[in-house]
């Protein structure tokens, strides 16, 4: 328990006055553009996570969403309840109604998820065409979609929008925001509460290196520039539609620190 709070307290210090949550989205443009430059010069070096089926994607980037979502709700459940009561002192019905308020925000992302990669999909089966390695013989098949053209092993030639750069820009980003609540979070030194939140906060800070560190993978091994370039800005807009835009306003799932400014937040969880 001492480890998990020391390390806790080392992520909570790296997280203070917002500077991760500022310099993130410019950071994950700055990979994905150096990235693909190292790509297109051909100056990756062979590693394991060239192969599509090395475990971090296999594991953890194929179901990048279930990941996020399923440590996000218990964090936000946890930290919004203990947050209303301490700073507003609601009640148990207010406290819970402000929990479900704030975990409407991942039905909205994974609405954001579903939408995007169901239109990219969409415009890949769209723009392309199957190139496979039949017999000359055989009557040549139209392909409608990039499924049926594996189906006969085949190749899809389409503008494929890097799902991955898009979700785990947004996944991380995502991330960095709700555990800003530990900004203006006052608890117990020795409670059990503590090691719960310091223990699934230690989680989403690891979960979100992973998801920066394969971004930097998906950089710099797949996919043109254009298409990468393009998911990490629709999923850099999808988070900032949420939680610069439409968050700040009345009838939304709100921020996880409501109606303070990022410039004033202060950073009190380890007092």
């Amino acid at each position: 328990m001492e480890r998990l709070e020391r390390c806790g307290s080392g992520l909570r210090a790296g997280l203070a006055a917002g500077q991760v949550r500022r310099r993130l989205p410019w950071l994950l443009l700055l990979i994905a553009l150096l990235g693909s430059a190292l790509k297109d010069g051909d100056l990756v070096p062979e590693t394991p996570m060239r192969n599509k089926r090395n475990p971090l994607n296999v594991y953890f980037v194929k179901v990048a969403w279930a990941w996020t979502f399923w440590l996000l709700l218990p964090f936000i459940a946890v930290t919004t309840y203990q947050f209303a009561k301490s700073k507003f002192l609601y009640g148990p019905t207010k406290s819970i109604l402000m929990v479900l308020q704030r975990l409407s925000a991942l039905l909205v992302g994974t609405a954001i998820w579903y939408v995007c990669t169901g239109l990219f999909l969409y415009i890949e089966n769209l723009t392309g065409a199957c190139s496979t390695s039949g017999e000359p013989s055989q009557p040549h098949r139209l392909y409608a979609t990039k499924k049926e053209c594996h189906q006969d092993n085949g190749v899809w030639n389409g503008f494929d929008i890097s799902g991955h750069c898009f979700l785990l820009s947004y996944c991380a980003l995502m991330i960095v925001e709700e555990v800003a609540v530990l900004e203006g979070l006052s608890i117990e030194q020795n409670s059990k509460l503590r090691v719960v939140i310091n223990g699934l906060f230690v989680s989403l800070c690891f979960l979100t290196m992973i998801w920066v560190f394969m971004f930097l993978c998906t950089a710099v091994y797949f996919h043109d520039f254009s298409q990468k370039l393009l998911g990490v800005l629709i999923g850099v807009s999808a988070w900032y539609g949420t939680y610069r835009f439409w968050y700040l306003k009345p009838f939304s799932p709100g921020l996880p620190l409501p109606n303070i400014p990022l410039s004033s937040k202060k950073y009190s969880y380890s007092r």
